[in-house]
């Protein structure tokens, strides 16, 4: 009777802790980019009113931003400092954990024509001046200017930059490049509809629209995620995510398999109950279960 009153409990734990969550058609719709930050809130940036907005894991909307331009979110995984570019303001803004406005660098004043910025922490900022065709490393807690490096390559195609230990990262639409800061190359890939990079600890990722692909030191890009029926794909430290259709769907991180368990965050639509009982059929049948069952049997119960 223990036994069963204990599996009953497990599984009605594995079952509830992994909800449908309500975002409607209409916050999905023309979404443009899509990230989720470690405590689970939603960020969704859309291009055709220049809006970034946060919801909590059950879509309670949190915070929302409206622009005039367009603006790039770096990255959500410090929410309490969230760096946004716009090359058409020549401005980086940072917002806390509710979007409002912290901080607003301007670069007009100091710089010629600022093609790409990358906050590497809370004081500086790499920069790509195009007119002048350098990298520059600028402390913008105390206004100066401390290296500068000469980048003699195309500016057209880039879409993004990161720099890590003396490294620079660069992202086309069709292509992985690593670069001493002496601009000697590293390291060459190629990728497709590559969309930005990001850094986990000390690997680097590279978002497409339809995958994550990590770099290993010295050795290749692999993708550690895919789903070509994907319109956009993002990850955490947790778990990953992608908008497919008018749906989020959240994926267990331990069970990828080039997106094969579906774990729906998804729109309040007619198969909603059918997720669910794909969700309850899922974890009735996972060994961890049936395992703790056995180690219980094993304590006398």
């Amino acid at each position: 009777m223990k036994i069963c009153t204990v599996l009953f409990v497990l599984i009605f734990c594995s079952i509830s802790a992994q909800r449908v969550l309500p975002f409607d058609t209409l916050r999905i719709k023309e979404v443009r980019d899509l990230f989720v930050d470690d405590y689970g809130s939603v960020y969704l940036y859309k291009n055709k009113d220049f809006s970034f907005t946060k919801y909590d894991s059950l879509g309670k909307q949190l915070g929302k931003m409206m622009f005039t331009v367009p603006f790039r979110v770096q990255g959500v995984q410090n929410p309490l400092s969230i760096a946004l570019f716009s090359e058409n303001a020549q401005e980086m803004k940072f917002v806390d954990q509710n979007l409002n406005e912290i901080q607003k660098i301007d670069f007009k004043q100091k710089f010629t024509f600022i093609k790409h910025a990358y906050a590497e922490d809370l004081q500086q900022i790499w920069l790509l001046d195009e007119s002048a065709k350098r990298l520059l490393q600028y402390n913008f807690r105390n206004d100066t200017t401390i290296n500068s490096y000469t980048f003699d390559a195309s500016f057209d195609d880039l879409i993004d930059l990161l720099v890590y230990e003396n490294k620079v990262y660069i992202l086309t639409k069709t292509q992985f490049k690593i670069y001493t800061l002496k601009f000697e190359k590293l390291f060459e890939a190629p990728v497709e509809n590559g969309k930005r990079l990001r850094r986990e600890n000390e690997f680097i990722l590279v978002m497409t629209t339809n995958s994550v692909l990590k770099y290993f030191p010295e050795k290749d890009l692999t993708k550690i995620f895919g789903d070509p029926e994907a319109q956009i794909v993002e990850k955490n430290s947790l778990t990953y995510f992608e908008i497919k259709g008018n749906k989020l769907y959240l994926y267990n991180l331990d069970k990828i398999k080039d997106a094969n368990v579906q774990q729906a965050i998804e729109s309040p639509k007619n198969d909603t109950e059918k997720t669910v009982d794909e969700i309850i059929k899922e974890n009735s049948e996972q060994p961890d279960l049936l395992k703790l069952l056995d180690e219980i049997q094993d304590l006398g119960f």
